[in-house]
């Protein structure tokens, strides 16, 4: 029995709708043409399309995911880096994003979440509260080092 497939037309426009609402890289859109059913001789083609319509912009995309988990969700760098990684996104793109937000505001917001983590832990012994707030930072992709350092003050 042959696969039905969508047509590419309709899988292309499905991408642009997508694409037109939220920032997406290509692995983003891989990932939705499988799950459309397109057929996969196309996937290339219609990737190409939409990067040549501006759709996708891998560097874009990275611009926007950085400042968007670092602002709002509160991610460190190994977390960021990690996720962008997972969506195959080219190291030098994610290193030099990365570069991009300020050392101080980064050691501000890890200062912030520590503070707020700290305020919720119930236990009194100091070795009990610093290694759930080393787990917890970590957890949120900071750095051990620095984790330590603010820990440490």
């Amino acid at each position: 029995m042959q696969q039905k497939y969508i047509t590419h037309q309709k899988a292309l426009n499905k991408a642009m709708y997508l694409c037109s609402k939220a920032e997406k890289c290509k692995s983003d859109i891989l990932k939705k043409l499988y799950d459309w059913k397109a057929n996969p001789d196309e996937h290339d083609k219609i990737i190409q399309q939409l990067e040549d319509q501006k759709f996708i912009d891998e560097e874009r995309f990275v611009k926007y995911y950085v400042r968007d988990k670092f602002e709002f969700n509160k991610w460190g760098k190994i977390k960021i880096r990690t996720m962008l990684f997972k969506k195959q996104i080219p190291e030098s793109l994610i290193i030099n994003e990365l570069k991009q937000i300020s050392e101080e505001k980064y050691k501000e917001t890890l200062e912030y979440l520590i503070k707020q983590k700290q305020k919720n832990i119930k236990d009194t012994e100091p070795y009990k509260i610093k290694t759930k707030l080393l787990r917890f930072a970590a957890s949120k992709g900071f750095e051990p080092d620095l984790i330590l350092s603010i820990l440490n003050r």
